[in-house]
């Protein structure tokens, strides 16, 4: 790693000779670069610290480093091939992306789901939520010293990519939800290899807590550390496990259901300390309660189809296209066209693990978006970095930078 660039706010001469004539100091000053090549800074992400000592008194996020332009590329795409850039914008939740973006779609459509289509996605962004956390923990773990953890979280990650690949083929950019239901018939045996997942999950949770919750180094590193209060939270525009962890029990999937959310039994988890100890404990239940909701996914799963009846708009079955001219048509065209969504605009709020994201589609009756406007819960926690870095120490600073849990894929669009 490259030595950090360092300049001080004190001329040589002051530094030299720091008393002054009149018989008082300057303050010295240091700038860092964190970054951008970092390795504990999560992405490419630089941020520019001042400090006084060991304190830093000012911290400057810097992006753009990895800026996509996904959301003008968007508006050069059919409707149905934006699903694949809402893949890239957060690799460990590309299902909940997918899911955010085909819900507005399909309400300008005034298409219904079908429930079996429903129950999948949520068990699938539910496993989704699983998958972030556990890659979050343990990244967050190395950072902090704890090696084992992340070897572990990343055994269980491995479990969860291997039912992706069963479902998509894919084992990342699954693009598996799409408009209109799923892209694919549920593969043979799926129900048995979550449901093998999913009833090991409780006990690995455990041991990550034994590893982690009475380790006293652990404890020293992230117990009132970072600490931000609700308010200002709420006024950086930040959600997701944050507020939760600062005690505000919201969670969109409870206050506005989607996708049959409604109908599942989960608890949302609040703790009060708003330091990176209640953050790590919230994401750790909600690991727990996500097992929950895919427990009941697997019990409950409805029987019918796994996609809508809109011929105009989803690709028909391949056996009725070798029999039918009217569904080989539909596919040719859904294929080299793309469909037409009625002129309006519509936004849904959804629940990703990093916090609250949700796509406003506008159309003008094309087959391609007029606009596609991405409000990522990345961008918004990740405004409360120079509050939670000002004023603490430079020793916390990884701490509080890894409990906010940003993607800047996420941030840079």
């Amino acid at each position: 790693m490259s030595v950090p660039d360092i300049t001080t706010s004190a001329t040589l001469d002051q530094a030299l000779n720091p008393a002054q004539p009149d018989g008082e100091t300057t303050t010295r000053r240091m700038t860092l670069n964190m970054g951008p090549q970092h390795p504990s800074t999560h992405g490419v992400l630089r941020i520019l610290l001042e400090l006084d000592g060991e304190t830093i008194t000012k911290a400057e996020p810097d992006i753009g480093f990895l800026h996509t332009g996904i959301e003008k590329q968007a508006e050069a795409l059919n409707w149905q091939q934006v699903v694949t850039l809402t893949d890239r914008m957060d690799y460990l939740a590309n299902l909940s992306n997918n899911l955010a973006y085909a819900l507005p779609v399909e309400k300008l459509l005034q298409i219904e789901i079908p429930d079996k289509a429903q129950w999948l996605r949520v068990l699938l962004v539910e496993l989704t939520r699983i998958n972030s956390h556990l890659v979050w923990l343990g990244t967050h773990a190395l950072d902090l010293g704890a090696m084992t953890v992340f070897f572990y979280c990343f055994r269980e990650r491995e479990d969860i990519l291997r039912i992706f690949e069963m479902f998509s083929g894919q084992r990342l950019m699954t693009s598996y939800i799409r408009i209109g239901g799923l892209a694919l018939e549920p593969p043979r045996g799926w129900q048995q290899a979550v449901k093998k997942f999913n009833d090991a999950l409780p006990s690995r949770i455990d041991e990550y807590e034994e590893l982690l919750n009475l380790n006293p180094i652990f404890l020293r590193r992230v117990q009132g550390v970072g600490v931000l209060p609700l308010e200002k939270l709420l006024a950086l525009s930040v959600t997701g496990p944050l507020i939760r962890a600062a005690g505000l029990k919201w969670d969109v999937r409870k206050s506005e259901p989607y996708s049959s959310y409604e109908k599942f039994d989960f608890d949302i988890p609040v703790y009060t300390e708003s330091d990176v100890w209640a953050r790590y404990r919230v994401r750790m239940e909600e690991m727990r309660q996500s097992q929950r909701i895919v427990k009941q996914a697997l019990e409950g799963m409805p029987e019918g189809p796994w996609k809508a009846d809109a011929p105009k708009v989803v690709l028909p079955d391949r056996e009725k296209m070798k029999t039918q001219m009217e569904a080989l048509i539909y596919h040719f065209k859904i294929v080299t066209e793309g469909f037409r969504v009625p002129a309006g605009e519509a936004f849904v709020p959804t629940e990703s693990p990093r916090g609250e994201i949700g796509f406003f589609v506008v159309s003008d009756g094309t087959s391609k978006p007029l606009r596609v406007f991405m409000r990522t819960p990345s961008f918004g926690n990740l405004q409360a970095l120079p509050a939670l870095f000002e004023g603490n120490l430079v020793a916390n600073s990884i701490a509080a930078l890894g409990s906010l849990d940003f993607m800047l894929g996420d941030v840079d669009r």
